[in-house]
């Protein structure tokens, strides 16, 4: 019994069509989702108000502390009760895998990007806040168009890894039978009992995207360390 390629080919469409969409919108919402309220959490842990310091910053530990397979069951199983409550609707609300999964991975990638935006905000020097408020900026206005622009250059590749390894954390949601790239590998492979040839094939496809986006944050990294 050899290594069956047809297998792969005969399944590269819906794999690719269905798998791979899925797992790349939901890489690209959620990044998006996790830098903004990440920003916003670093900014609460930044500010000098304790209570919202201390909030932000009891979310970032506990997301950081708990496995993301359990925090996927969990607002799973729970968003459709707590959609229900905010609608006052009787029966749970039906939110879907795809749409669980974005808030999941939104509220939970948040903390991390929260702590790359902080180191970032911290790296740049304290002089450019005071330079923002000698102009008449108000801390929001340095922030954003002072602080922000050159912290994000300095924290970009950063953020980039951060998103290849969310690309790879989404092979997750098969735990919520989810239809990603490898839960479209794994029904091929249990359809046609080929394991082997589409775990092979869903690794390798896995490895290539990831490596090459790292060669490619690499690439950029250096370009940044030559512009400073």
């Amino acid at each position: 019994m050899g290594f069956d390629f047809d297998v792969i080919q005969r399944s590269w469409g819906y794999l690719f069509r269905e798998g791979m969409t899925f797992t790349l919108t939901l890489t690209a919402l959620a990044m998006t989702g996790g830098i903004i309220f990440g920003t916003l959490l670093a900014m609460m842990r930044l500010s000098n108000n304790r209570i919202v310091s201390g909030l932000a910053g009891a979310y970032v530990n506990l997301m950081r502390s708990i496995p993301l397979v359990l925090v996927i069951f969990w607002f799973f199983f729970l968003v459709p009760y707590i959609g229900a409550w905010i609608v006052r609707s009787p029966e749970p609300i039906k939110v879907g895998a795809f749409n669980s999964a974005l808030i999941t991975f939104t509220l939970f990638e948040a903390a991390y990007y929260c702590e790359i935006m902080r180191a970032g905000i911290q790296s740049i020097p304290r002089g450019q806040v005071w330079s923002g408020y000698a102009l008449g900026l108000t801390y929001g206005q340095t922030m954003s168009q002072v602080v922000l622009p050159q912290a994000f250059r300095n924290m970009l590749p950063v953020l980039l890894t951060q998103t290849i390894i969310l690309f790879q954390d989404t092979s997750l949601v098969y735990v919520i039978s989810a239809t990603d790239f490898l839960g479209a590998a794994a029904k091929v492979a249990n359809r046609d009992y080929r394991l082997v040839e589409m775990y092979t094939f869903a690794a390798v496809v896995y490895f290539v995207i990831s490596y090459g986006l790292s060669m490619l944050v690499k690439r950029l990294q250096d370009r940044i360390a030559i512009v400073r």
